[in-house]
């Protein structure tokens, strides 16, 4: 599963919502990291009914504009949690390595680098 699928399928979660919504729900979910466009929500939309993941929930017209509310269906709520499930094991998995290499004798950790960090001598 995508990550953009992942979010939209997690924007859905507790309700229905029409694109717009979702665009939000998928920002705020990935803390700002991932902003889509509407062109790939729709792509992800598209692909998650087709899968039967989500299906239409409604279609209104706001100010003479059509908006589809789109909600999750029992099989995608099954693989949300699957997802999530994976996602939770592997990080589990990288968390125990990187116990057992903090505690392997002769285990040295190289220096911090990153934004606003330089490695080697100052």
């Amino acid at each position: 599963m995508t990550r953009a699928a992942f979010l939209v399928l997690t924007a859905l979660a507790d309700q229905p919502r029409h694109g717009y919504g979702i665009l939000r729900e998928t920002e705020e979910l990935s803390d700002g990291e991932v902003r889509l466009g509407v062109g790939t929500l729709y792509g992800v939309l598209d692909r998650l009914t087709a899968d039967g993941l989500i299906a239409l929930d409604r279609e209104e017209v706001l100010q003479g504009r059509l908006r589809r509310y789109h909600r999750i269906t029992d099989e995608g709520a099954d693989a949300l949690v699957a997802e999530a499930d994976r996602m939770a094991a592997g990080a589990g998995a990288a968390r125990r390595r990187l116990a057992q290499r903090r505690r392997a004798p002769g285990s040295v950790t190289p220096p911090a680098t990153g934004p606003g960090l330089a490695a080697g001598p100052a």
